[in-house]
């Protein structure tokens, strides 16, 4: 697939880098200067080149927005025109000093995604997970037993879009249902970031959800 990546941070680099490595055609835009893209897209290897958000949205046939909630709005004026475009998000809504969620409980940062660019398709995925997992996911992608990531969204391409994506970098995909289940996700988010970044374990950290 043609993946283009809004937020080149550490999300964004590592999930565009996997991707590439997996295949896909990987734009990387929206950093602080060109030199860390043509970084990245040096480092990802494969059909990966650094542009802007505009670029990275052209043909993609997937975005994924990887930017802090204050960020948003000026990366989605930056990408442009996002009609029938696949956006799978990983913004958590955090207040700016990452405190706090600032939408919460009766909506999602999701959803609020959703209404400012209401001809594309939003599906919520990757932001359950440190991002100093994904590597160590990715390199044990074989492996019989996979850790889970939840995803939501309400249209069904987009979230098999999603769910491929998720699988190519080693997570078994858990289908939470519509968009409106990030409501719970997000949170949850936190909870995950205390266990990664507050215990003596380190950030390495997964989940799998496992029925008996």
């Amino acid at each position: 697939m043609r993946i283009g990546i809004l937020g080149s941070g550490l999300m964004g680099a590592k999930l565009g880098t996997i991707w590439a490595r997996a295949g896909h055609d990987v734009v990387f835009s929206y950093a602080r200067s060109a030199q860390k893209l043509e970084k990245l897209a040096r480092e990802a290897r494969g059909k990966a080149r650094a542009g802007t958000p505009r670029d990275a949205a052209k043909d993609a046939d997937a975005l994924l927005l990887a930017v802090h909630w204050s960020r948003v709005d000026d990366v989605l004026k930056q990408a442009g025109d996002l009609s029938a475009k696949v956006i799978v998000s990983c913004s958590l809504p955090m207040s700016a000093d990452d405190t706090a969620l600032v939408i919460a409980h009766t909506c999602s940062g999701a959803e609020a995604l959703a209404q400012r660019v209401p001809k594309a398709r939003v599906v919520s995925a990757f932001g359950t997970v440190p991002s100093e997992v994904l590597f160590g996911v990715f390199d044990a992608r074989r492996k019989v037993r996979r850790p889970s990531l939840v995803y939501c969204g309400d249209e069904a391409r987009s979230k098999k879009i999603a769910a491929r994506l998720i699988r190519d970098v080693g997570f078994d995909p858990v289908d939470a249902g519509p968009l409106r289940i990030a409501r719970y996700t997000e949170p949850f988010t936190l909870l995950i970031a205390q266990l990664a970044y507050e215990g003596d374990e380190g950030p390495e950290l997964a989940y799998r959800f496992e029925r008996f």
